[in-house]
């Protein structure tokens, strides 16, 4: 086609591509800041959030930094850096912000279907480990974020708030956990599927499912020329786009490489895979109500912090432990075993071995896990659930993850383990990299890509208005607020149905 024949097709506004949380938050935000906006997502499976977002590939629980022990790393002088969980509370109160607006308007169903109240607890034993959390309880209670921790180093406490850890227990061993009831189980794949069916009957938003992105080039006018298979007939067509955002997922670093802007040179992909023990016995799943986080082991992934853990899925109360990681050359839990191989690029050859000699600990951990035997997995649960018993659990496999792997002046390639989002110099396409703490902050993840990539909108008095009505706290500090904090907690727990933060103690 020539380009004078470019210019004459007229394609959506903004391409979506991944029909996973991300998508359907940022096309969420910019229906409702400019309805007229055209959209089309385009999804290689058959159905929403059929990936990471789905329930069974995430831990469910709303990343508030309650019970995360990785978020807030012990310094060399003994000292606990609570920055990053202050951060990430802060993004989740951002989030529930959003989400009580899309229930107050009607635009999604009832809040029960993908968000309710569940006990966050951080369980330690030994008594490094019990300093350590004792310490982090101190730090974090002088932060209002976190102002209804309790902390407690009581057995008989301990058994009431958590009977399965407790059971069997030896009496003598020292043990120390913190409590929040102000966490949540979140339903990552209802809420995406929701915002979906949403924006699917919407005018000018268009989803194609089963339809694979194969090319990605940037044309003389500026817009993005997307080469799309439908994967059920076979049939490929362009779309021309303004605007591009890669939330694929794992499947993100192969988009971004086939963009060919220089600002995705040099990334690389290191997936990790999951897997959960689920709970088959129904008594035993009923004597647990609560989202229980350890302490990671040495090497090991964020992703891959243990914990025994409450989850609500299709109405059912479900129980899981794990997860367990594993290695995988997919980039995704439906995806090919090439994806590795074939992401690797002259540009990105040097920082993915520097960051792979660099994180042996890493390479062992997952080794050491993917040879893991049933009754070694079945031991690792007894640590938090003592009278475990073999038969009551299954093994299930969960999504898959890859961590970013950036190019780094001094070190050749560091591996990094949060989310990033990369875009070009002029703003038109934008992907988001990464994994944890991924859903649960995805509101300020797309904020932080709107002032990036819409900043001739975002300052104009319509768009501040309309992001202040959705996000009442846009702008400010929760973390430096406390009456603004209170205020912004008591409204989204009445409108997502969960139990008023000043009932909590």
């Amino acid at each position: 086609m020539h380009n004078n024949e470019e210019k004459d097709i007229i394609g959506p506004d903004v391409v979506l591509i991944g029909a996973g949380i991300m998508s359907a938050t940022l096309g969420m935000m910019l229906k409702e800041l400019n309805p007229d906006l055209k959209i089309e997502v385009l999804e290689r499976l058959d159905m929403a959030a059929a990936e990471s977002s789905d329930a069974w590939n995430n831990a469910g629980t709303g990343h508030s930094a309650f019970c995360e022990l990785n978020y807030t790393p012990e310094q060399p002088d003994g000292s606990i850096d609570i920055s990053k969980a202050i951060r990430i509370a802060e993004s989740f109160e951002i989030s529930k912000q959003f989400w009580a607006y899309l229930i107050k308007n009607r635009i999604i169903e009832l809040p029960t279907s993908f968000i309710r109240n569940i006990p966050h607890i951080s369980f330690v034993w030994g008594h490094d480990n019990v300093n350590f959390l004792r310490k982090r309880y101190e730090a974090m209670v002088q932060c209002h974020l976190f102002k209804g921790m309790v902390y407690t180093e009581d057995h008989r406490e301990l058994k009431e708030w958590i009977p399965l850890v407790m059971n069997g227990r030896d009496s003598s061993e020292p043990v120390a956990a913190t409590r929040m009831d102000l966490g949540t189980d979140v339903n990552f794949g209802a809420l995406t599927r929701s915002m979906f069916r949403y924006l699917q009957e919407e005018n000018n938003v268009i989803t194609h499912f089963t339809h694979e992105v194969r090319k990605l080039r940037q044309v003389e006018d500026g817009r993005w020329r997307i080469t799309v298979k439908n994967l059920k007939t076979g049939e490929k067509r362009k779309i021309y786009s303004r605007y591009v955002f890669i939330g694929a997922g794992g499947g993100a670093l192969p988009l971004l490489e086939k963009s060919d802007i220089p600002e995705g040179k040099g990334y690389g992909g290191f997936p990790v895979s999951g897997q959960w023990l689920r709970c088959t016995n129904r008594d035993v799943i009923e004597q647990h109500e609560a989202k229980v986080y350890g302490k990671a082991a040495v090497g090991s992934p964020p992703m891959s912090v243990p914990h025994l853990d409450t989850r609500y899925i299709n109405g059912k109360r479900e129980l899981l432990f794990g997860p367990y990681a594993g290695f995988s050359t997919k980039f995704l839990k439906k995806g090919s075993f090439l994806d590795l191989p074939r992401s690797i690029k002259a540009g990105n050859l040097r920082p993915m071995l520097s960051a792979g000699i660099r994180n042996m600990d890493l390479t062992r951990y997952l080794i050491d896990q993917v040879r893991q035997t049933p009754d070694e997995r079945v031991e690792a649960l007894k640590d938090y659930f003592p009278n475990a018993r073999p038969e009551d659990w299954e093994l299930a496999v969960a999504g898959q993850r890859v961590q970013i792997i950036k190019k780094d002046p001094d070190k050749g390639g560091v591996l990094e383990f949060g989310t990033e989002i990369v875009s070009g110099a002029n703003c038109t396409l934008a992907a988001l990299l990464g994994a944890s703490p991924g859903a649960s902050t995805a509101v300020s993840i797309m904020l932080g890509l709107l002032e990036r990539c819409f900043m001739h909108r975002i300052n104009t008095d319509e768009w501040q208005e309309k992001l202040k009505e959705m996000i009442p706290s846009y702008g400010q500090s929760l973390s430096g607020n406390p009456a603004l904090l209170d205020q912004v907690r008591n409204y989204t727990s009445e409108v997502l149905g969960l139990v008023p933060a000043v009932e909590k103690k």
